[in-house]
């Protein structure tokens, strides 16, 4: 393979692992240059244990854990947009002049204009437009991140920022609705309280599986994911919904990562086997 290079743009530290760690992880390895673009660091995110944080020490906790994160993965260079974890939808940090849904979109498209431009990725990856769960910052990275993907190709966008750079492809992350389906009667046969996955019955959760166009098989990686996780130890800990199953479960369903080509538009039924799959 070509020594191809990938940017993922995220919203907080541990959005990188979920969906894309194992990827990540596989072309790192490949000796791909991977570079990850955090918008906050967190500072609104849950605290598993209180020995390891506190509310106004957790944003510097979570940029630690996300550095151990990238390191694990091999990412070449993680930057951080310095704005504010926004918190969930109706949260009061959504008030917050610092947090990332108030930031000016063209200032945010303008950073990321930038940054792709200088680190001329041939694929570019972030949230598909409900933002996995519907997450405030989620849904803003995906939309700053779809217009400074075009503004940096366009070369009487701010010119100031660099020469153009067209990235030939851009992906947003799609875990399939099946992902979720799976996990339920996985958790149903165990035995285990299905509650807490209530919110998955909202029609817009979870990519339509006849809409991925690239399943990448990361069962070679999944313990690098696995680890990458593990250092996110705020966010997840022991009752984490993905640590309610034996560990050997939860890993086989991490072992596949499901993505949708958003640019160029895909047609219909379109398969790739990988992100770069077909670029010289």
């Amino acid at each position: 393979m070509k020594n191809h290079a990938l940017l993922a743009v995220f919203a907080h530290p541990d959005d990188e692992a979920f969906g894309t760690g194992g990827t990540i992880s596989r072309y790192a390895s490949q000796g791909i240059k991977v570079s990850l673009i955090c918008a906050t660091r967190g500072e609104a995110g849950e605290i598993s244990d209180p020995q390891l944080a506190t509310p106004e020490t957790l944003g510097q906790v979570r940029e630690g854990e996300l550095r151990c994160a990238a390191e694990t993965m091999g990412v070449a260079e993680l930057i951080f947009l310095d704005y504010r974890d926004s918190g969930m939808a109706g949260a009061p940090e959504n008030q917050d002049e610092r947090a990332f849904i108030n930031a000016p979109a063209a200032q945010v498209i303008g950073q990321l204009a930038a940054l792709i431009r200088r680190i001329r990725p041939d694929a570019v990856l972030t949230f598909e437009p409900f933002g996995g769960y519907g997450h405030p910052d989620h849904i803003a990275a995906h939309r700053h991140t779809v217009a400074a993907f075009h503004a940096a190709a366009d070369p009487e966008y701010r010119p100031e920022l660099g020469p153009p750079w067209q990235a030939r492809r851009l992906f947003y992350t799609a875990i399939p609705r099946s992902f979720f389906d799976e996990m339920r009667n996985q958790m149903v046969e165990a035995g285990l309280d299905v509650d807490d996955l209530a919110p998955l019955n909202n029609p817009d959760m979870g990519w339509p599986d006849e809409m991925v166009n690239v399943r990448i098989d990361v069962s070679s990686s999944v313990d690098q994911k696995w680890d990458a996780l593990r250092c996110h130890r705020t966010q997840f800990g022991p009752g984490n919904l993905f640590r309610r199953l034996p560990e050997h479960q939860v890993k086989k369903l991490m072992s596949k990562e499901d993505f949708a080509l958003a640019w160029p538009e895909p047609p219909s039924g379109l398969r790739l086997d990988d992100l770069f799959s077909g670029l010289d």
